[in-house]
């Protein structure tokens, strides 16, 4: 399915840092992201526990979804979305920034 351009500007895509790691009680997939933007910090969930670890993501840069509508998950609301791209065997790879970016940058 193809949008036109002007739909796709409506995703607003923003480099975060991730500042904190939770695991989620009673979930195997799920863990609790705080990441900040800059100018504000937010709670994202996301689907990774089985492939990351907080040491491979506390401190580290990647790209964030910022204005999709807030989602209640396991009674925990998510507000926004990490990106990440399959390997071959469907494994999630987290998206990052090949350079230093500013926290809270706009990707164009």
């Amino acid at each position: 399915m193809e949008i036109s351009f002007d739909e796709f500007k409506k995703i607003e895509l923003r480099i975060g840092e991730i500042i904190s790691v939770e695991e989620i009680e009673g979930s195997e997939k799920l863990i609790k992201l705080k990441v900040s933007f800059g100018d504000e910090e937010r709670q994202i969930l996301a689907g990774i526990k089985k492939y990351y670890s907080s040491e491979d993501l506390v401190g580290n840069k990647f790209i964030f979804v910022t204005n999709l509508e807030k989602r209640k998950i396991m009674g925990l609301e998510s507000q926004g979305m990490i990106l990440a791209a399959g390997d071959e065997n469907g494994n999630p790879v987290l998206i990052c920034p090949d350079k230093d970016a500013k926290v809270g940058s706009i990707i164009r």
